[in-house]
C-alpha cells in the first residue's frame, strides 16, 4: 500500500511522538543527547537560559536551579565539573511532572521530565552539591518539542565557598590574650566585692604614725 506525502508526514510525527514521553533514558546521560531517531539538535542559539540562586555552593546546602525561557515539554538536567561527564551530587524532591534518572551509578544525578505537561519558569529544581573543591556548573537538554530541543544549555561555574562563621571564640582559637588577674580579683572581701590592698597597708601606716606622735 502506497501512502501519499500528508500521510508520510503524519506517521513521522506519530513515530517521533512515541520518543521518550516518560523521560530520558539512562543511554542520554553522558552525551545528554534526546534518541529521538532523525532529528537533530537545533543548531540556534539556545531559547532558553539556566538560573541558580547562589554563585557559590557549599556541601550539605541546596541549591536552586530554574530554566529560564518559553514553556518546554522535555529535560535532562545534570551537574557537573569539567573534564568528566560524571552527574555529580544530588537532586532532591523532584518538581512536578519530573523525575530522578541514575546516571553513572548516581540514583539522584539527573533530572528528567515524567510526562509532557507543560513546564515553565516556576518549575524549580533542587540540588545538594558534593563534598567536592572543584567549581561545578549545569547542563541541561531542553524540549520545547519533541522534534525542537537544545542541548549544551549550562549555566555558570559556581566555586565551593567558605563555611559560614558560627560567630563564637573558643580559649583554642580566640587568638587573643588573656588578662592578668587584678589584685581586686586575687583578694575578695567577704562581700566577694574585693578590697584594694595597697589602699588598706597605706591607711595602716598611717595609723601607727598618729600612736607614736602621740
Amino acid at each position: 500500500m502506497e501512502l501519499s506525502l500528508p500521510g508520510l508526514v503524519v506517521l513521522q510525527m506519530l513515530c517521533l511522538a512515541t520518543g521518550y514521553p516518560n523521560g530520558a533514558p539512562t543511554g542520554a546521560c553522558e552525551d545528554m543527547t534526546p534518541r529521538h531517531t532523525g532529528v537533530l539538535p537545533q543548531p540556534s542559539p539556545a531559547l532558553y537560559t539556566l538560573l541558580v540562586n547562589t554563585g557559590t555552593f557549599q556541601p550539605g546546602k541546596a541549591i536552586t536551579v530554574t530554566i529560564s525561557g518559553p514553556e518546554y515539554r522535555g529535560v535532562l538536567l545534570e551537574a557537573r565539573t569539567d573534564g568528566s561527564t560524571n552527574a555529580l551530587g544530588s537532586w532532591q524532591h523532584p518538581a512536578p511532572d519530573t523525575k530522578f534518572l541514575q546516571c553513572t551509578g548516581n540514583p539522584q544525578g539527573a533530572i528528567t521530565h515524567a510526562n509532557t505537561n507543560l513546564k515553565g519558569e516556576s518549575t524549580a529544581y533542587s540540588w545538594m552539591p558534593p563534598d567536592s573543591t572543584s567549581p561545578v556548573y549545569f547542563m541541561a537538554t531542553v524540549a520545547q518539542q519533541r522534534a525542537v530541543f537544545w542541548v549544551n544549555v549550562r549555566s555558570a561555574a559556581l566555586k565551593r565557598g567558605k563555611p559560614e562563621s558560627l560567630g563564637l571564640a573558643t580559649e583554642g582559637n580566640a587568638g587573643m590574650a588573656k588578662e592578668k588577674p587584678s589584685p581586686r580579683d586575687m583578694f575578695p572581701d567577704d562581700t566577694g566585692a574585693g578590697v584594694n590592698i595597697m589602699g588598706k597597708e597605706h591607711v595602716f601606716l598611717q595609723s601607727i604614725g598618729l600612736c607614736i606622735m602621740l
